[in-house]
């Protein structure tokens, strides 16, 4: 499964925020997508969730044939967790599960989700209000990896955990990475290269994959550092 975008512009008034996005995502790959502060990255997901409405250009899914995407397609973690507060954790899964039994594969029980994300057995009845900022944005994430959705739009979902915390999450994903398409935002270099199997850049409006081939380590950073570069 690939999701491909072709020819995607998004404008606010006179600015040019995307032009002509140009790429393909396949399925079993976790894609970093690097850029500075305002590149447009969270720009880009608003147009692919379809939250913002873009100025010309198409984007769908491909398989055996092409299709449009779907909302069911895709989940989407902010970087601000918006989560029910006035409901415990344990209420909120039970409520996300029962709305969308239709779309659940291999439905588990809710602390087998919780022991999944690593929340402990103390937090569970908590209410969300009283969760920090990263346990909130645990629980964003654990609600759209339990849809399945077939498109992850990651929008800076590790800046808010602690070290181990986030190493737990990227062991996760690269546990589920074979099941969907990845899309992880970050404008930290050393994040993308440590979790994700394929760099691309959003830069002056366009995107670009930096290949990795015959090049070390160094070389590939110097790379990217230069490809980030403003005009």
């Amino acid at each position: 499964m690939k999701l491909v975008i072709k020819n995607l512009k998004k404008n606010f008034e006179k600015k040019e925020v995307l032009k002509e996005i140009n790429f393909e995502f396949e399925k079993g790959k976790i894609y970093g997508l690097l850029g500075r502060n305002g590149a447009g990255k969270t720009t880009l997901f608003n147009c692919l969730n379809e939250d913002l409405e873009i100025d010309s250009g198409e984007f769908y899914l491909v398989d055996t044939t092409s299709r449009k995407i779907e909302a069911e397609d895709i989940g989407y973690v902010l970087s601000t967790p918006n989560v029910p507060e006035f409901l415990t954790g344990r209420e909120f899964l039970k409520f996300f599960i029962e709305i969308n039994k239709n779309r659940i594969k291999d439905e588990k029980t809710i602390d087998e989700y919780f022991d999944f994300m690593k929340i402990e057995k103390d937090d569970r009845d908590k209410l969300l209000k009283d969760y920090s900022h990263g346990m909130k944005n645990k629980m964003q994430m654990l609600v759209n990896i339990i849809a399945s959705p077939n498109i992850l739009l990651l929008d800076e979902p590790l800046t808010s955990f602690d070290v181990v915390v986030a190493e737990e999450m990227k062991q996760m994903l690269r546990s589920i990475k074979k099941d969907h398409i990845i899309i992880f935002s970050t404008h930290i270099m050393e994040l993308a290269l440590d979790l994700c199997d394929e760099i691309v850049i959003l830069n002056k409006g366009k995107l670009e994959e930096i290949n990795k081939n015959n090049l070390n380590n160094e070389q590939f950073k110097n790379k990217i550092i230069e490809a980030l570069k403003e005009e």
